[in-house]
């Protein structure tokens, strides 16, 4: 194992409870870890990537996207429709025409916080 991919750990083993214990105190709850655990899930997927990136600038309709991400229509429609159950995006019916939009600005902050961790590295 390279020296980079090393994990370095305690050789001896000390429990510091009242570490653990304030620590422990201030988890949230199991049901609230499991569903931020699903919301970035749904971050690890490149297309849902570009369909959020896509709707930083406009909010724009399945066929548009289609036609910039270069895949199928139904592709962009699933891939919404995951978004749409996570709250990351919404849509707007204009006649015919259904448009999508981040839900709200908080999609932005989590999308800046992750490509700034990535660009850092």
């Amino acid at each position: 194992m390279e020296q980079k991919d090393r994990i370095e750990s305690c050789s001896l083993n000390v429990i510091h409870e009242d570490v653990v214990e304030s620590v422990k105190s201030s988890l949230p709850s199991e049901e609230i870890l499991y569903d931020l655990a699903e919301l970035f899930k749904v971050f690890g997927d490149s297309t849902r990537i570009k369909i959020i990136c896509s709707l930083f600038k406009s909010e724009m309709c399945v066929c548009d996207m289609a036609v910039l991400l270069g895949v199928s229509q139904s592709a962009v429609s699933h891939q919404l429709r995951v978004l749409k159950q996570a709250r990351l995006v919404k849509y707007r019916r204009e006649g015919k025409v259904v448009y999508y939009s981040l839900d709200d600005d908080h999609v932005k902050d989590i999308f800046d916080s992750g490509l700034n961790h990535i660009l850092e590295g």
